[in-house]
């Protein structure tokens, strides 16, 4: 493999900024040509290429254990190097809004704080994104961004329109006496389709996971799970831009690390312990103990810890039990929420049928916007004073729906509505073991 050493490497804004000009040209043709194209959600792509990409099955990838962190990276980018570099080229909030922002020199201290701050809290896992970067082929500066674009994008949108379209998603938690059961819905942009895989990972330290991946970004922000029996699902929240530490940790991060936990109290320990920029709900549950829990995070090492019990628990993308955070509303979420908490939840097929309910046309809990139905909304951007027009919450897409059994060890990927049990992936958690 043609690796390298990536220890002293610094990714520099301005650096990257004579690579990012040079593309400028080509990219403006581009949104040209998108501005007369059938674009969809996030205007990533026209329809036809969507709905191939919708069908593409999910991959999975074997890889390690490698010599190095970066060298993992470095296979992991190289496997999916056209899926990550279509992304890249789709992304119209990454060509937009991130790419232009990147080029101004105000961005210029938060991004060099973002990845300073990162790379010293987490030099590996920095290694391991740095190699994505290489065997990919892509700039190493947009591959940033899209790890960053949570942390990004308040400095970009403004708040009071602020619009994030690649992720929301909802989970429904119990753990009662007959049942133990985490269910989720990965919620994205219809554009996003097509571009997600599976790493399964064998760490030096021995630890293996399987985690789904967005293309381009460090494993994994939306769920997975570990030879330690511990499971992992994150859900998104909107802290007001006021309760932002601006250049403090990003959220791919915190989720990357937490698949090398060996317990319940070291993951929460970790989460606990990064100086988070802008704020997640992390879902911990542990298959050998029978607990879950879930932990939301805010900046100023913010953090609180509810156990779920009997009393099944739902959340959307608003702050559930952390009070201190003041926080945008989301009539998405308070819609999702309120029609879960109504609804039966006694069996499995009910907690499948909760994440599979869509009698709420505007706001379902699950969500298939498609391009004739979708409805757009208004994004204002600070950067240029350009409207965008962005995918509203309800027109969002479920792209895939998981449940998690901790009595009978099982994680199940579903494919389309969880109700009609259409299972594409099984995974028995207990067979994961360390080599």
């Amino acid at each position: 493999m043609e690796s390298k050493e990536q220890e002293n490497f610094v990714v520099s804004p301005c650096k990257c900024a004579c690579e990012i000009e040079k593309q400028q040209k080509q990219q403006d043709m581009e949104n040209k040509e998108v501005e007369n194209s059938e674009v969809g959600p996030c205007g990533i792509g026209k329809q036809q290429n969507q709905q191939d990409m919708e069908n593409k099955e999910l991959e999975m990838f074997e890889v390690g254990p490698c010599e190095s962190p970066y060298q993992m990276g470095f296979l992991i980018g190289k496997r999916f190097s056209d899926t990550i570099r279509s992304r890249l080229e789709k992304d119209m909030v990454l060509r937009e809004q991130l790419v232009p922002f990147a080029q101004t020199p105000e961005s210029k201290p938060l991004i060099e704080s973002l990845c300073k701050n990162n790379k010293a809290k987490y030099p590996t896992h920095w290694d391991e994104l740095m190699g994505i970067v290489d065997g990919s082929e892509a700039p190493a500066l947009e591959i940033i961004l899209l790890n960053f674009r949570r942390e990004i994008l308040p400095f970009i949108q403004d708040e009071a329109s602020i619009v994030d379209c690649t992720d929301d998603c909802s989970d429904l938690l119990i753990v009662s006496d007959s049942l133990a059961l985490a269910a989720h819905n990965e919620d994205a942009s219809f554009g996003l389709s097509g571009y997600t895989y599976l790493i399964k990972g064998k760490l030096q330290n021995g630890i293996c996971y399987i985690a789904y991946t967005h293309a381009g970004e460090i494993p994994s922000r939306a769920f997975s799970f570990n030879s330690n029996g511990l499971a992992f699902t994150m859900n998104t929240v909107r802290p007001v831009n006021d309760e932002i530490d601006p250049g403090a940790i990003g959220r791919n991060f915190i989720s990357r690390d937490l698949l090398e936990s060996t317990s319940f109290e070291d993951a929460i320990a970790r989460i606990r312990s990064a100086e988070i920029s802008l704020g997640h709900n992390y879902n911990v549950i542990d298959i050998q103990t029978r607990r879950i829990a879930s932990v939301e995070t805010a900046s100023k090492y913010r953090l609180s810890v509810h156990e779920v019990g009997a009393t099944p628990f739902f959340h959307a993308n608003m702050y559930s039990h952390l009070q201190t955070v003041k926080q945008i509303i989301d009539e998405n979420s308070t819609s999702r929420k309120k029609r879960a908490d109504v609804m039966s939840k006694e069996s499995k097929d009910d907690f499948l049928s909760v994440i599979g309910d869509t009698d709420n046309k505007e706001y379902p809990i699950y969500m298939k916007g498609k391009y004739k139905d979708d409805l757009y909304c208004l994004v204002l951007s600070k950067l240029n004073s350009k409207i965008f027009l962005m995918s509203s919450g309800p027109k969002l897409y479920t792209m895939c729906s998981v449940l998690i059994d901790l009595d009978e060890e099982m994680l199940s990927i579903f494919q389309g509505n969880p109700k009609n049990k259409e299972i594409t992936h099984v995974f028995s958690l207990s067979e994961l073991k360390k080599p």
